[in-house]
């Protein structure tokens, strides 16, 4: 790919990667919204562009990210937004709090596409549509790294390898179908540290889900056939598949060999659960995925199911936030370009409905599997009826969606009213520390809002200056931390980032602790509240609540407003726990030849192996350190020195 002067290398999907040069524009002022500063940097930007497609996006006067947007021709595209009375009332506030921009010029357009979702899903701007859905997709993988290859369930980078075989909609569904498919093939699902220890067969082998390869009960050529009979079945071929077991059944019984018939009898009612365990008839579609949107009261719905093979593998439904002004066809293809960012296309994208730019995402999505994808509409048969029931699935989704908001909107009102706030808060921060007997301490801070938890949000804070053994130290500490930064980025509360309401874990103490540090700093209109276990240490679910001017208040044990903040305080307790496990046992994990310079993992190895402790290599002399394998003598002397810096 050919340089321009904003260019890219040809890897559309790893912004990271990019060694971009960056065309930025600052107009210095004030950082409140104003129309007039906004247009004048994208004017600025404007002068230096060309009509060839790329990647802009808004920046604001902190340098975050508004909006990233896709163009044909960048200086076309760009300059619309200086047309402010042709904008909607969205893209001027945009506009308005617009100062800089920058451009990433592309090859295609398909390019940009796939660059503009990469980046979306990235910053997660506040005025691109954004497909809300934090967890990633599980996969079946069959490794091909072994001579018996293991079957098992991947989620993430699909960089181990082997061949995988998804998306499914859940950990739920991928699980049942590879009990089923240990059951139908006898795959093993062990890791190979397990396979290479075993001198007879576990516990799957007795309860016929496993061949036990690992002790020899079926060769290689046998085995190998098993993996490609799954192969078989999960690319659609399943009744072929069930033809052979069941012609290998048939002579089995001939041969008298019955306790083979029963044991091939066994793997064809697996293969049976696994087909009749689909909710959905997809025989004669192949290789699909189905997207239906449904539209109500300002909210969008989004079904999607998921066919490999024939088979259907799980549904989802998705709620895309950011919806305002921007048109439902609009929607849909903005939230397929964001799915297909991590998950790979199949052949074939069923949807209810023309979109927009739909050759332009085909181009895209092609350039993604590395073969043709169509999307269409579809107008008859089979198709027509996935379609139809999963626009069915949308809508009651979407229903479903609406009455828990309308629920959850009624306790939040009870919530502010209980809790005596001005409104309903937008941005819940809840805070609680955690150690052991003083030792590896953090703070943890989670965020939550009418829409649920904002994972994306949550925070750590490593106690640095506090004392570990004084909770009341570290919670000061943790404020103090979070609000110098907030008071020096956000002065003005314009940013969305201030909290409407903190909830601490603890009772009087902590509560007189944060509210002591937050008057320190000036800040003695954000509300503060404290949770603290009510009589017999919470057994009753009567949590006492403290005000910050000494009152306490409890509620009844089934209100859903003590269900709902009680939830709260689980969440962060969780995170927090969570949090200092994963910190211990990076310590745990840790030796003292980390902290010398130069000694990387496999010399530390080969250090240990050799001395067999790192305090018999701190005791060791130059001579001896000089004799270990892979140890120069200039690595030598330097380990010597660190542990001897006087001699």
């Amino acid at each position: 790919m050919s340089r321009t002067p904003a260019g890219t290398p040809h890897d559309p999907r790893g912004a990271e990667r990019f060694n971009e040069e960056r065309a930025t524009y600052v107009v210095q002022g004030s950082s409140k919204p104003d129309i007039e500063a906004g247009t004048k940097a994208i004017r600025e930007t404007v002068k230096t562009l060309k009509p060839m497609p790329g990647v802009y996006r808004m920046l604001d006067a902190r340098g975050d990210v508004l909006y990233v947007g896709k163009a044909r021709a960048l200086k076309n595209r760009v300059a619309n937004y200086t047309q402010v009375a042709n904008l909607s009332g969205r893209l001027q506030r945009m506009v308005a709090q617009t100062r800089s921009m920058e451009i990433v010029t592309t090859n295609s357009e398909a390019e940009a596409l796939l660059l503009e979702a990469q980046l979306i899903k990235r910053f997660r701007p506040p005025y691109n549509v954004l497909l809300r859905d934090d967890k990633s997709f599980p996969f079946i993988l069959l490794r091909a790294e072994h001579d018996f290859p293991r079957i098992m369930k991947h989620r993430g980078a699909r960089k181990a390898k082997g061949d995988y075989y998804g998306p499914f909609a859940s950990a739920g569904s991928v699980n049942t179908t590879i009990n089923a498919l240990q059951k139908l093939f006898l795959l093993r699902s062990c890791t190979d540290s397990f396979f290479s220890r075993r001198d007879r067969p576990c516990l799957l082998y007795e309860i016929k889900r496993c061949s036990a390869p690992c002790v020899g009960r079926i060769d290689k050529e046998g085995y190998a056939e098993l993996v490609e009979e799954t192969r078989d079945f999960l690319t659609g071929k399943s009744g072929a598949v069930q033809a052979k077991i069941e012609a290998q059944m048939a002579e089995a019984a001939e041969t008298l060999d019955f306790e083979r018939a029963a044991m091939l009898r066994d793997r064809l009612r697996a293969a049976t659960f696994i087909q009749g365990s689909q909710a959905i008839n997809a025989s004669s579609v192949g290789d699909a995925d189905v997207f239906a949107l449904a539209a109500k009261g300002g909210h969008i719905g989004i079904q999607a199911f998921f066919i490999r093979g024939g088979q259907n593998w799980g549904h989802r439904a998705f709620f895309p936030s950011h919806i305002q002004d921007v048109s439902e066809d609009e929607v849909l293809a903005r939230v397929l370009a964001q799915f297909y960012e991590e998950v790979p296309p199949p052949r074939t994208i069923l949807v209810d409905r023309e979109l927009p730019d739909r050759a332009l995402l085909e181009e895209a999505f092609g350039a993604i599997a590395g073969r043709k994808v169509e999307i269409s509409v579809p107008q008859r048969g089979e198709r027509r009826k996935l379609m139809e029931q999963a626009a069915r699935n949308a809508n009651e989704a979407l229903d479903r969606r609406l009455a828990e908001s309308g629920t959850q909107a009624k306790v939040m009102r009870e919530m502010s009213e209980f809790l005596e706030l001005p409104d309903v808060p937008a941005r819940i921060e809840i805070y609680d520390n955690s150690h052991i007997q003083g030792t590896k301490a953090l703070g943890a801070m989670v965020v939550a809002g009418p829409e649920g938890f904002q994972k994306g949000q949550y925070r750590k804070f490593n106690i640095k200056s506090a004392q570990t053994d004084d909770d009341f130290a570290m919670m000061r500490e943790v404020m103090h931390r979070r609000f110098s930064r907030a008071l020096e980025e956000d002065p003005e509360r314009d940013g969305g980032l201030w909290p409407d309401l903190v909830l601490i874990d603890g009772g009087k103490g902590q509560m007189s602790s944060v509210r002591d540090k937050l008057e320190e700093l000036g800040i003695e209109d954000v509300p503060l509240i404290a949770i603290a276990k009510g009589p017999h240490h919470g057994r009753e679910g009567r949590e006492v609540f403290h005000f910050p001017d000494g009152r306490e208040k409890m509620l009844p044990t089934n209100s859903p407003v003590l269900f709902y903040l009680q939830r709260l305080r689980d969440e962060v307790h969780r995170f927090a726990i969570g949090a200092h496990r994963a910190k211990r046992s990076r310590a745990i994990t840790a030796s003292p030849l980390d902290e010398i310079p130069g000694i990387g993992p496999a010399r530390k190895r080969a250090l240990l192996l050799h001395f067999g402790t790192a305090g018999k290599v701190r005791a060791a002399s130059l001579e001896d350190l000089q004799r270990a394998p892979g140890v120069s003598q200039g690595v030598a002397q330097a380990i010597y020195d660190f542990y001897h810096p006087g001699g």
